[in-house]
């Protein structure tokens, strides 16, 4: 029975291997031949949201990530514009694996889109890149992001931060951003996240438990004619109130 028991895991273990180099082939072939780089998606692709998702699924049990989600049922039915504090690069891809449902497409920097493979894969899935030295392509993301809203085309999810936080606290808003839920007028959902700055000090020793809290929900009426520098500052403190009380 134990020779068994071996052999199993023996070959368990080789497909895995042999598995996970065609995977990442067949997903770099996929956006090499079907994603133009130079194009603008405005409708999202259910086959790449696939691709996206389930690639996510294999890389955070791969890294041994286990995810907490509190306050899902805060979530409004339709679409929303997601904000959160920003402390590591996995923030974003463990958010749109957590949330695949709500199909979520993010602004992100450009250096982004320039990742093998996964670079081409998000600019597919409707994510967009913002320029923020560059006022007037900055505001054509943001006029992107509203029409992908009222489109009924994605949730759009944003950092406010613009960049991640490797100190206490949360970095100064960019507030303007705040104007893609106002103009597509939908409510902005608010949530925080702890725990992924570690997981590449836990990998692969231990495993990374990760904490994201929706905190709450600013509805349409709430957002509407508030200028976007009194929004930044309530949504930060809703922000800092949720991460100081959960570091207590």
């Amino acid at each position: 029975m134990g020779s068994i028991i071996f052999w199993i895991i023996f070959w368990v273990v080789i497909a895995a291997v042999a598995f996970l180099p065609l995977y990442f082939v067949f997903l770099f072939l996929n956006g090499l031949i079907f994603v133009r780089m130079n194009r603008e998606y405005n409708r999202d692709s259910r086959y790449f949201r696939f691709l996206l998702n389930s690639s996510t699924a294999i890389a955070v049990r791969l890294l041994r990530i286990r995810i907490k989600v509190t306050g899902r049922d805060k979530l409004p039915k339709g679409r929303f514009l997601l904000v959160c504090n920003h402390r590591s690069k996995f923030d974003p891809i463990l958010t749109w694996h957590s949330f695949a449902k709500e199909n979520l497409s993010f602004i992100s920097k450009p250096e982004n889109f320039k990742v093998p493979v996964f670079g081409r894969i998000i600019h597919r899935c409707c994510f967009m890149p913002i320029d923020r030295e560059n006022p007037r392509r900055a505001l054509k993301t943001i006029q992107r992001a509203i029409g992908l809203i009222r489109d009924d085309v994605a949730s759009v999810a944003v950092y406010p931060e613009g960049t991640r936080n490797y100190g206490e606290g949360l970095l100064p808003f960019h507030t303007a951003v705040f104007k893609i839920a106002q103009k597509a007028e939908v409510p902005i959902v608010v949530m925080t996240v702890r725990g992924t700055y570690e997981i590449q000090k836990n990998f692969p020793r231990k495993r990374s438990d990760i904490e994201m809290d929706i905190v709450g929900v600013l509805s349409c009426e709430e957002i509407k004619g508030v200028k976007t520098n009194v929004l930044g500052d309530k949504i930060a403190q809703m922000m800092l109130n949720n991460l100081e009380g959960r570091q207590a």
